[in-house]
């Protein structure tokens, strides 16, 4: 894959102060990156939110799509090592969680990465789950039931087919890429990790959660917040106060090991 711009993967960076912290947001499976920066009015100006515009969506709609789901995380890690001058966060929802490990894998000796935030995502070594390489394998309004699955949609969506071939191409790649996704054990990271999740989404639990802890030094922070898989639409709060307590001082930060729930 090419190296485009640092425009291309974040958008007009022009506009993003060089002090403060950054948090590098990766989108759920066919999400709008751009729809992220709703949440920089609720976080405090020092802290900058910049969605990653992946490859085929928004304007990288021409740019070629990736390869697999790693040769993906190569060239985000790239992009962001080229931003890596200030404290950052790296947040990923769902597909996006998924991406956002295998980028910190590659950025694991990059000392201004603080923490991972993982939302509605099961523990990388679960992956793909059998509904996901199910949902990879079938079309039309089969592939619609099983992404329903996930709110999210509109039910006028779900059931009209003329918009399933207008909104669907790119979600039906991120399913791809995570179905073909093949876990590979490594030496776990030693910067925080943040799990984020809805009580009611019916695809993450405890024990899938479970596994994230063998994949990072120190013990993961798990917070629940009431809602579904995309709890944060009317709750944006459950994520906003991880966004502005990243912490600026030298040196990686210490573990988090209390078990906070959002009510």
């Amino acid at each position: 894959m090419s190296a485009p711009s640092t425009v291309s993967w974040f958008g007009l960076e022009a506009d993003y102060p060089e002090t403060g912290s950054r948090v590098f947001c990766l989108a759920h499976a066919g999400g709008n990156p751009r729809s992220l920066l709703a949440w920089q009015r609720l976080v405090d100006p020092s802290v900058r939110i910049i969605p990653v515009y992946l490859p085929g969506r928004a304007h990288r709609v021409d740019d070629p799509e990736p390869a697999s789901l790693t040769a993906l995380a190569d060239a985000v890690a790239e992009a962001i090592s080229g931003r890596a001058d200030l404290p950052f966060q790296l947040f990923g929802h769902s597909f996006g969680a998924l991406l956002a490990f295998e980028v910190a894998r590659r950025l694991r000796h990059v000392p201004t990465l603080r923490t991972l935030v993982a939302s509605g995502c099961s523990a990388p070594s679960r992956q793909p789950s059998d509904q996901v390489v199910r949902a990879a394998q079938v079309n039309g309004q089969e592939f619609a039931t099983i992404v329903g699955s996930y709110g999210g949609l509109p039910p006028e969506i779900l059931a009209d087919e003329e918009l399933h071939r207008l909104l669907f191409p790119t979600l039906k790649t991120d399913v791809r890429l995570i179905s073909r996704y093949q876990y590979r054990s490594a030496p776990p990271l030693t910067v925080d990790l943040v799990l984020v999740n809805g009580h009611d989404d019916p695809h993450v639990n405890v024990e899938s959660l479970a596994p994230w802890a063998d994949e990072f030094v120190t013990t993961p922070e798990v917070r629940w917040s009431p809602g579904g898989h995309f709890y944060f639409t009317d709750r944006p709060a459950a994520l906003v106060e991880v966004f502005q307590r990243l912490r600026t001082e030298p040196g990686r930060p210490s573990g988090v090991e209390d078990h906070v729930e959002l009510i």
